[in-house]
């Protein structure tokens, strides 16, 4: 039991994709202007690494190791598809936010690397765990993020004014060099917190 924790935790903390691999750069830095835009991305990456992990396990024995790649993307492509169509139709303010960042989740290099890493070798718990663990995490870190930048940068999170009418924003936060600024702060205070707790 103890194992099967440890699949769901490690993408929370020792291999969280964001503050520990460095993954996924491109849409922490480009959507997480509010923390709602953050936790969407989170979410829609989760779903698709969930699903492609749960197909991937369960036919890793029947795809040859020739086609072995472009059956990975035909699959993640597959529920990319569905994600993206379930947001124009649910969340349409979201899917134009997030805009090309949902069609790239299809190369993106948390998804590819728990199928090739994590899924084929696995079995169907173990993957669904893993894609759990690690799709919690990206959907924790891109939110967190997006609630640094909205805060400091709109003086608000979740669209909810926390700092009140007298605040005067820092917009440099709301700008795409804030996003670098945040994310280096927040990398080094998990290197550092990890560093003292003993994780490696």
């Amino acid at each position: 039991m103890s194992t099967l924790a440890q699949e769901f935790s490690k993408g929370i903390f020792k291999e969280n994709p964001t503050f520990r691999l460095l993954l996924g750069m491109c849409p922490t830095l480009a959507i997480t202007t509010t923390a709602f835009f953050g936790f969407g991305m989170g979410v829609s990456v989760l779903a698709v690494l969930l699903c492609s992990n749960i197909v991937i396990s369960a036919v890793r024995n029947l795809i040859p190791d020739k086609v072995r790649m472009p059956a990975y993307i035909l699959i993640i492509a597959a529920f990319v598809s569905a994600t993206d169509m379930l947001l124009n139709a649910y969340v349409p303010d979201l899917h134009k936010a997030l805009g090309i960042f949902i069609p790239l989740i299809v190369v993106n290099c948390i998804i590819m690397g728990r199928a090739e890493a994590f899924a084929r070798k696995n079995n169907v718990v173990r993957s669904i765990l893993d894609a759990l663990g690690m799709g919690v995490g990206v959907t924790i870190s891109l939110t967190l993020v997006g609630i640094i930048r909205e805060l400091f940068g709109a003086g608000s999170i979740f669209g909810f004014n926390i700092m009140g009418s007298a605040y005067e924003p820092m917009m440099l936060l709301a700008s795409p060099p804030g996003a670098f600024i945040t994310l280096g702060i927040l990398l080094g205070l998990c290197n550092f917190a990890f560093k003292r707790l003993g994780i490696e």
